[in-house]
């Protein structure tokens, strides 16, 4: 890889030529949090995701000099209690060796600017809480934990056995487009 140019960040939203770097990234992301077996998604998997008729999720990127150093993909929610529109962060990462120069702190502030913009009520994301990096980070830009909740996940055999549970096959959510 090419040194990164030491100034500021740029962010931009991701083109197709950035998925093979964002595959890799999100391997990256997924070895650091002790689960790299768990990162099976393919570059055509991502690249119907962001490029397809219908958008379901979206990415950010942080380049330094050319080099793509860093993502934030996320994706919208909507909030029953405000009526508002808000954005999941999936995936923040930043490569190792662009870390400590503002390049988190760029990708977050981009993409507040997207909510603040569209007028989403709140971005919010999820994070190990042994990653006392992260934590740490996420605390100095005033990011504050919800340790209220508890996030559930079904999935695999139990999402399949729920869903037999229905008597019959569920029609596939609507897109917007």
């Amino acid at each position: 890889m090419n040194e990164p140019d030491r100034g500021a960040p740029v962010i931009r939203p991701a083109r197709d030529g950035d998925v093979d770097v964002l595959v890799a990234m999100v391997r990256e992301l997924a070895a650091y949090e002790r689960e790299p077996e768990s990162a099976r998604m393919g570059a055509d998997q991502l690249r119907r995701a962001l490029f397809g008729p219908s958008p379901t999720v979206f990415v950010h990127v942080a380049e330094l000099g050319d080099v793509v150093v860093g993502m934030a993909l996320w994706f919208v929610t909507f909030s029953t209690w405000t009526g508002c529109h808000g954005i999941h962060l999936e995936d923040l990462y930043v490569r190792p060796d662009a870390r400590g120069r503002g390049t988190g702190t760029a990708l977050l502030a981009h993409l507040a600017s997207v909510a603040a913009a569209s007028g989403d009520g709140r971005v919010e994301w999820s994070v190990l809480d042994w990653n006392e990096p992260a934590l740490g980070f996420y605390r100095s830009i005033g990011a504050r934990p919800l340790d209220e909740w508890t996030v559930h996940r079904l999935d695999g055999a139990a999402l399949a056995e729920l869903a037999r549970r229905a008597g019959q096959p569920g029609e596939p959510r609507r897109r917007s487009g």
